[in-house]
């Protein structure tokens, strides 16, 4: 059950509310002095606080509100104060709501609209301490999946992303082939990096080829080797990718690309660990990890017969799916730091700008934006317009909501400030600086 607490010096206020908190399951904690409700703020577990803004008779300036608003705050900051006010202190309320209060409420108050106000901002700080655990969980997790395991400079902060390194990592021993899925750009081949990183052949090679980067003719020469004379130009006898990745781990970007004959050749491959270079008879014997990965639609290759089913069901032993950047947006930030000169930062604008980018080139195009703002900003600081990327349609100050929007929302609020923030998208002190700029008077 919630609980709010009480400070207020008339016993009768925190009777009325008590008995009010009561029929609808929120507990109440009453205290008739600023002291004795900071006590009872260290012994007990509160969800709201509701103080008046007067303690001492005769006494109308609301200085003391302010000091006891002040103390809660500095105590326990994310507790959300609702100001009980009178005319005389009108002023002092609005200060403190923009200081960081929840809300205010003149007396005598509506029981209907403190009971919306309370119950919206009890809802909001349990879904936000919710949040808060979960973050904390997702920190722990981030800080023992460093600690146990080599992520090779891996930087992130999406749980997406930090999903598709859990299980790179937990398949990284298993001598089986894994498949990285993903748009070009978005980091598949670090992906392969970390899987190969902690293996049972981490200290082994790692060798790449990008199968799209060759013509068709090349790719066999080039992961199985050829001897001199087996193909025009081939002057002297070459090794192939698959020998200089024995003992370790072959990493095949672009798998899709590979022609059908490289298909049934890497296959057999991957079955028996032998194969022979283009223009040789003999046999070599070698133990390689196979880790492919493409931004290709497999099983649409498959049913136009351009790539090889039981190819793909051998490179598909695990599958790993790397969402595009856009997917996880936590990543983008701290990537976008990782990628800046020490002497740079970004202001915010330039971080809006990167948030709302769609980046269709993923990781490798932020990456690419992030050199050229480096090279091009003529302070320390980043702007938007450093970064070169396309300007968002709609400004940010023209989303801003209007007077008759706000006047609307309050209106279906009840004039509950703190639910008509909610409901448009912006924090209540937001929504007192728009009302204030706008000249709205609160309901």
């Amino acid at each position: 059950m919630p609980t709010v607490l009480i400070i207020d010096d008339n016993a009768a206020v925190g009777v009325a509310l008590e008995v009010l908190f009561s029929l609808h399951d929120i507990a109440a904690l009453c205290a008739a002095s600023p002291e004795e409700g900071l006590a009872l703020l260290e012994r007990h577990p509160v969800d709201l606080v509701i103080q008046d803004m007067n303690f001492t008779a005769d006494t109308t300036s609301g200085a003391e509100g302010v000091a006891l608003f002040r103390e809660i705050r500095q105590r326990h900051p994310d507790l959300p104060v609702i100001l009980l006010t009178a005319w005389t202190h009108l002023d002092a309320a609005v200060d403190l709501v923009k200081a960081g209060a929840a809300d205010y409420l003149a007396k005598p108050w509506d029981d209907q609209r403190l009971l919306a106000t309370v119950t919206n901002l009890i809802e909001l700080g349990q879904a936000n301490r919710a949040l808060g655990r979960r973050l904390q969980r997702e920190r722990r997790e981030k800080r023992e999946l460093e600690t146990k395991y080599d992520l090779c400079g891996m930087v992130w902060e999406d749980p997406a992303t930090e999903r598709v390194l859990n299980l790179a990592c937990q398949v990284a021993r298993a001598e089986v082939p894994v498949l990285i899925t993903g748009p070009n750009g978005s980091g598949k081949e670090r992906i392969a990096e970390i899987i190969k990183a902690n293996s049972a052949v981490a200290t082994g090679p790692f060798v790449v080829l990008n199968c799209g980067a060759l013509p068709g003719e090349l790719i066999e020469a080039e992961l199985f080797g050829a001897e001199a004379g087996a193909y025009t130009g081939a002057s002297r006898a070459r090794e192939g990718k698959f020998e200089a990745a024995d003992g370790g781990t072959l990493f095949l970007d672009e798998i899709g690309n590979l022609p059908l004959a490289g298909q049934m050749k890497l296959l057999r491959v991957l079955e028996t660990g032998r194969f022979e270079r283009l223009g040789s008879n003999r046999e070599r014997q070698v133990r390689v990890r196979v880790i492919s990965a493409t931004n290709a639609d497999l099983p649409a290759m498959i049913r136009a017969g351009t790539f090889r089913e039981d190819l793909f069901y051998r490179l598909n032993v695990i599958e790993l799916r790397l969402p595009p950047l856009a997917a996880r947006p936590a990543d983008i930030l701290p990537l976008a730091r990782s990628f800046l000169h020490r002497d740079k930062t970004l202001d915010e604008a330039a971080e809006a700008a990167l948030l709302a980018h769609a980046w269709p080139g993923n990781v490798r195009e932020l990456k690419n934006v992030m050199q050229r703002a480096t090279l091009l900003a003529t302070g320390t600081s980043i702007r938007a317009d450093d970064l070169g990327l396309p300007l968002v349609p709609i400004a940010a100050a023209e989303n801003e909501p209007d007077r008759d929007t706000i006047a609307a929302a309050l209106a279906r609020c009840g004039g509950v400030v703190a639910q008509a923030a909610s409901e448009l998208g912006l924090s209540r002190q937001a929504l007192y600086r728009r009302m204030e700029r706008l000249g709205i008077a609160r309901p």
